[in-house]
């Protein structure tokens, strides 16, 4: 449950920027269900590592082993979902959690980014991930620009 409210909470606040429309809400509200996390812990392609205090979850990262980036023949491994909840920013949870998924499965990662997520941009770019090209996320009738970063650890 912890997953799906902290996602539910920073996938909000992220993408909600002019207010909750319905469109928004029938996204986040299919996508980031307590079945979702379920299937996704059972599936030998992800893997999740969670940031918690006591009992509390502060954040999390989620990997997709399965997935190539095919821009630029990259390769790697996805970095499905990276979220920490805002309270916990620059706290340096994210830095941790990139940091251990790199220990754990590897120093080629790629992921997605809603180019109008600045926050996101900066944090990726500072850790050492650079801009290999655009994709396109696509929701009902709405489309919306993201940006295609890779790292690999020198």
């Amino acid at each position: 449950m912890s997953l799906t409210a902290l996602s539910i909470q920073v996938w909000l606040h992220t993408y909600a920027t002019e207010g909750v429309s319905d469109d928004l809400a029938r996204e986040v509200l299919s996508t980031f269900t307590p079945a979702y996390f379920r299937e996704i812990i059972a599936d030998p392609d992800y893997c999740l590592f969670v940031k918690v205090d006591g009992e509390n979850l502060l954040g999390y990262i989620l990997l997709d082993l399965d997935s190539r980036c095919e821009e630029n023949n990259f390769g790697g491994i996805e970095v499905d979902t990276l979220y920490v909840q805002e309270h916990f920013h620059g706290r340096g949870i994210g830095r941790a959690l990139l940091g251990h998924a790199i220990d754990s499965v590897g120093a080629r990662l790629w992921l997605t980014a809603w180019a109008g997520n600045g926050q996101a941009l900066a944090f990726y770019r500072a850790y050492g991930f650079v801009d290999i090209g655009i994709a396109w996320h696509v929701f009902e009738d709405q489309k919306y620009e993201n940006r295609i970063l890779a790292y690999q650890k020198a």
